[in-house]
């Protein structure tokens, strides 16, 4: 009896045991399982999203499979996300189930909301231990805009854009334009576009959907100044030249009719363009090299016209890094960001989607200077960042540009005046900001 008691105490005690060590190395466990696998590597989960046509994701997943091979002790793996606004909601449901990404590309005007929710980590200690202010001071300005507040570095541009004009030049040949010398002004996009229009092909088209807001902030740059302040505490949205801009936009189908009335689709546009539906179109830079391989006709690239100035917001995607995710990850995701934003890659990256090449030093990379000499219309986006500006990026960054929005809509549909929609969307912005501004 006493051997049957002894075999049960030691079961029951090395049981105690395996339970004890279980539980107390349990934390230890959970956070080597963090920032590494069971080989000893280090996993990075990377969202990203795709807002413009072509093979993206086979390109991203390409660098990550570069990146792989090079760091043999890191896994990257991409997890395409959707669209922006779909990778914005899910990082935003990641960071409140406390399982953030490690690294993710999201519209850099996210900067202040993902702040509000305290989710992004400030990247300076980083900067400074490799690169410091020579890697930061490569980048564009125009880019960095939407990328720093209060002296501190949020995140780090990388498929960057701004608005440029697309033009037909056989379109222009066939109606007696020069197809060197597209519209530089409101007044002859007006006159060009009337020319251009003919049955089955509009003048110009400007998208109205997805991005609208982005457009009209192009229109008001071109005619005053920006449409918030820099902290994004406040919005300037019914001024005297806002609601000019607006107008212009309405005039071009309701009176000019040189442009499809009601909504016109972000995607579509381009697929008008291409299609001979249209003979010029506002788009990003980021369709570039999508229009170069799919035009069966000569194009040309162009600034946006101008009213008092030129000007454009810029625009696109920042890589951002998470609260909540260990040390040893943010390492590895660090040393990533630094990866996929060599001037070797920014340059590669700008050839391979006509994205903006972000930092200065990627053209006089020898593959971008070949590219910018066979092909200059690549250089024409980055020559326009002269007159580029920090995209609209506000506090209650989600609600402010559903409403901006969801008011041009209105008034591009003509459901009310752009006078009267401006001042009330002035009105219920104040108080979506109001919060922010005790």
């Amino acid at each position: 009896m006493r051997k049957v008691v002894k075999s049960l105490f030691a079961v029951v005690m090395s049981m105690s045991l395996i339970t004890g060590c279980s539980s107390g190395n349990s934390s230890s466990t959970t956070n080597a399982a963090q920032g590494a696998n069971s080989s000893g590597k280090t996993e990075l989960s990377f969202y990203y999203p795709v807002a413009v046509g072509g093979p993206l994701t086979k390109i991203v997943d390409g660098m990550a499979e570069e990146f792989n091979k090079e760091n043999p002790d890191i896994t990257v793996k991409p997890v395409y996300t959707g669209s922006y606004q779909d990778t914005t909601t899910k990082v935003q449901a990641a960071v409140q189930g406390k399982t953030p990404p490690d690294v993710a590309v999201m519209l850099s005007t996210e900067l202040h909301t993902m702040m509000d929710m305290d989710a992004i980590l400030p990247l300076d200690d980083f900067i400074a231990k490799d690169g410091g202010s020579e890697y930061v001071n490569d980048f564009f300005p125009g880019f960095l805009a939407n990328s720093q507040v209060d002296g501190k570095t949020y995140s780090i541009p990388f498929q960057r854009s701004t608005i440029v004009l697309y033009y037909n030049k056989d379109a222009f040949k066939e109606v007696g334009l020069d197809p060197e010398k597209p519209p530089t002004s409101w007044d002859e996009l007006v006159q060009y576009a009337a020319k251009l229009k003919k049955d089955g092909r509009y003048g110009v088209e400007i998208p109205s959907s997805s991005f609208t807001y982005w457009m009209f902030q192009a229109l008001a740059l071109q005619n005053g100044k920006n449409l918030m302040s820099e902290d994004g505490k406040k919005v300037f949205f019914d001024t005297p030249e806002n609601v000019e801009a607006l107008q212009f936009w309405v005039d071009l189908s309701k009176k000019h009719q040189v442009m499809p009335e009601g909504v016109n689709e972000w995607a579509t546009v381009p697929s008008d363009f291409l299609e001979g539906k249209t003979a010029m179109m506002f788009h990003t830079t980021g369709n570039l090299t999508n229009v170069k391989k799919s035009a069966k006709f000569d194009f040309g690239v162009a600034f946006l016209p101008a009213k008092k100035n030129y000007g454009s917001p810029t625009g696109g995607g920042n890589f951002y890094m998470f609260k909540g995710t260990d040390a040893k990850k943010q390492e590895a995701a660090w040393k990533f960001i630094r990866f996929m934003t060599e001037p070797k890659r920014a340059a590669q990256w700008s050839v391979d989607t006509g994205y903006v090449a972000t930092r200065k030093s990627a053209y006089a990379e020898e593959s971008m200077k070949q590219y910018v000499k066979d092909f200059p219309a690549a250089a024409v986006a980055r020559d326009q960042l002269e007159y580029g500006h920090a995209e609209l990026s506000t506090h209650n960054n989600g609600k402010v540009t559903k409403l901006l929005n969801d008011t041009l809509q209105s008034v591009i549909t003509g459901q009310s005046e752009p006078a009267e929609a401006l001042k009330k969307a002035q009105e219920e912005a104040d108080k979506m900001l109001a919060p922010f501004n005790k």
